[in-house]
């Protein structure tokens, strides 16, 4: 039953929060994800601090959400559901920091006023990895530009010139697209409009001195808004809300900077997972190398076994002890961080990885596999090599179970392989072979693929030819056990 019509509208007379914040934050992005993360965590720092902050969200393409955040006056529900120690949790927050939502396509000289607020300190973006891009045919005349560093540097420009190049009015930028370095590359290509658009050199010293640029990562499944069971979550509200988000509990913020940024954003107040820290670069590649590492492991080599989705691979008592062994035995051995920290941040990962409210299927995941493994799992499998002066077992087999993946057919049914069709015909050649030496010979040779030519290494081409024999005479689970005694 629809139980939307019995409710309140979600406004803030309704649900009595009339008094606004001050614009302490502009936020570019007014999707699923920012308003899981960012809205949730500047709420929790309000809370926690009385910080104050309210945020400007800025719709950055031209169709979004403005006007149906604008119609529930900013405010949204955010459900965050997952499992923490082993345990189910929920819980239910209605977001109420955004004071104001602005779509600079409809009104321009609304999104200008935003450089005007005397209280913003803060600029906040998530415009997806192609966001910050340089597009040569943006113009300062642009009513807006199209590209995001484009709309933040008219942005910058109209604040400089509003404020008379005050030192004190310079922002604090904290990108969190999902590419290495964002800052430095958002910071590079504003750096070009202020070059190409001749807007001098007073502003470019301003943007360098007085603005600081902070490169993050971020971490948190949002799946978004849960249309399929979006009766259930209403019934749990005394309003009507429209812009349900759903996300897991976990969450971890890292940023880079040092002192001055903790006595900005006093996060360490909070219960939340954010680290101010020198240099995230060690976060990234803990990161990439555990959770999408073992994503990546795991999906070619759970898809054959028989498995549909993540949970599925870690609740099954072959595949999870496997999926297990290649993290804690093999990954994690690689790493130059505090041990006690990487087993506690993988506990966590499979804590999400086992979240009955998350449908994480492989199939969806599969996409690209070369060019992920290559990034996520081959550092890990070389590096073990090494330091151990061997190959680390589980990491070959699945690196054999990938190239197995790619032959595209498996007991008769076709695979969820998606790659570039150069990939996938190239896979197609080599498979014609009936000799498992041979195939692993052609396979790891491929420079374009993984970046050397890995025949080179040692025992690494018998140990994937044993692995793909055994994967096609016994399938996975004996086929493992047999190759487990001999590598």
């Amino acid at each position: 039953m629809n139980t939307q019509h019995k409710q309140k509208k979600l406004n803030r007379k309704n649900v009595g929060l009339e008094n606004k914040l001050p614009i302490k934050i502009v936020q570019f992005g007014e999707g699923n994800f920012l308003r899981a993360f960012i809205g949730y965590a500047f709420q929790e720092l309000n809370k926690a601090v009385d910080f104050n902050a309210g945020i400007a969200v800025i719709q950055p393409i031209d169709k979004g959400l403005v006007n149906m955040l604008n119609d529930q006056d900013g405010l949204y529900t955010l459900f965050m559901k997952g499992v923490k120690k082993g345990k189910e949790i929920q819980e239910i927050e209605l977001i109420s920091n955004i004071v104001k939502a602005v779509d600079p396509y409809t009104n321009f000289n609304d999104y200008l006023s935003l450089a005007k607020e005397a209280s913003l300190e803060f600029m906040i973006s998530n415009t997806t990895e192609a966001g910050i891009a340089y597009v040569s045919s943006d113009t300062p005349e642009m009513q807006p530009p199209s590209s995001f560093p484009a709309k933040l540097t008219v942005l910058l420009y109209e604040r400089f010139k509003h404020f008379k190049g005050d030192t004190s009015k310079g922002l604090t930028i904290i990108p969190c697209e999902l590419i290495n370095h964002n800052s430095e590359t958002l910071k590079e290509i504003i750096l070009k409009y202020i070059s190409d658009w001749n807007l001098g050199d007073a502003f470019k010293t301003w943007i360098l001195e007085s603005n600081s640029f902070h490169s993050t990562l971020v971490d948190r499944i949002v799946p978004g808004y849960p249309k399929d069971e979006i009766d259930a979550y209403n019934a749990q509200l005394d309003y009507s809300d429209n812009l349900i988000v759903a996300a897991e509990a976990f969450l971890l913020w890292v940023i880079e900077d040092g002192d001055d940024l903790k006595a900005k954003l006093p996060f360490s107040k909070t219960n939340l997972d954010v680290k101010i820290v020198d240099d995230m670069q060690p976060y990234r590649t803990r990161k990439v190398r555990i959770l999408n590492g073992a994503h990546t492991a795991m999906v070619p080599f759970s898809i054959l076994y028989g498995n549909k989705t993540v949970k599925q691979s870690v609740d099954n008592a072959f595949t999870g002890e496997f999926i297990n062994k290649a993290v804690f035995n093999e990954i994690i051995d690689t790493l130059e961080m505090d041990r006690a920290e990487l087993n506690s941040f993988a506990d966590e990962i499979f804590d999400r990885f086992r979240n009955p409210f998350i449908i994480h299927n492989l199939s969806s995941i599969a996409l690209n596999s070369v060019s992920k493994f290559t990034v996520r799992v081959l550092p890990s499998l070389l590096e073990y090599i090494k330091i151990h002066n061997k190959v680390p077992t589980n990491l070959t087999f699945a690196f054999a179970a990938l190239l197995r993946f790619y032959k595209g057919t498996w007991n008769g049914e076709v695979l969820p392989v998606q790659d570039s069709e150069d990939i996938i015909s190239r896979f197609a050649e080599i498979w014609k072979s009936n000799d498992y030496t041979q195939i692993a010979k052609d396979a790891l040779s491929i420079k374009d693929y993984w970046g050397e030519d890995l025949t080179k290494v040692e025992n690494l081409t018998e140990a994937v030819a044993l692995a793909l024999t055994e994967i096609d005479t016994h399938g996975i689970e004996k086929g493992y056990a047999n190759y487990s005694k001999k590598f």
